[in-house]
């Protein structure tokens, strides 16, 4: 009887699901870069024989370049088992400046309201006459929310 991963590998194999393994090789090139720079690789494919990868930032590029002679000398000598099938003769990396799509957030959220926490009970020690009236209705103001 096959188990899960046996069934997964028989369809990948198929003519029809090519993109699947090619994929998969793409994937696994990915995996050997360092951390920072899989998360600044928008995405992959294959053309010409030649592997592309788009980045999102012209500081990854630099990385790449730094990074490329020796994973182009590493898949020389050893190719993973996913990419027996393509012959990539060529790494090539460039940036993108397309944004990419973000999620619009709703923009008919209701504002949040908090309560009024002053009470409206402070003395009023001014001595201009036009101040006073101003803070004077200040206070009746808040009075006046904080009873109803």
């Amino acid at each position: 009887m096959k188990n899960a991963r046996d069934i997964i590998n028989s369809i990948q194999n198929r003519p029809q699901f090519s993109k699947l393994s090619r994929f998969k090789c793409i994937e696994t090139i990915r995996l050997s870069f360092s951390a920072p720079l899989q998360k600044m690789i928008k995405f992959a494919y294959i053309k010409n024989d030649t592997l592309f990868f788009v980045l999102n930032h012209p500081g990854a590029k630099q990385e790449f370049d730094n990074n490329i002679q020796s994973i182009k000398s590493a898949l020389k000598f050893v190719q993973p088992k996913e990419c027996k099938e393509f012959n990539i003769k060529d790494i090539k990396a460039f940036v993108t400046h397309t944004p990419s799509r973000r999620e619009e957030k709703e923009l008919t959220k209701e504002p949040q309201i908090y309560p009024e926490r002053a009470t409206g009970n402070f003395q009023i020690t001014t001595e201009d006459e036009k101040l006073r009236n101003i803070l004077q209705s200040i206070q009746t103001i808040i009075k006046e929310h904080n009873e109803s």
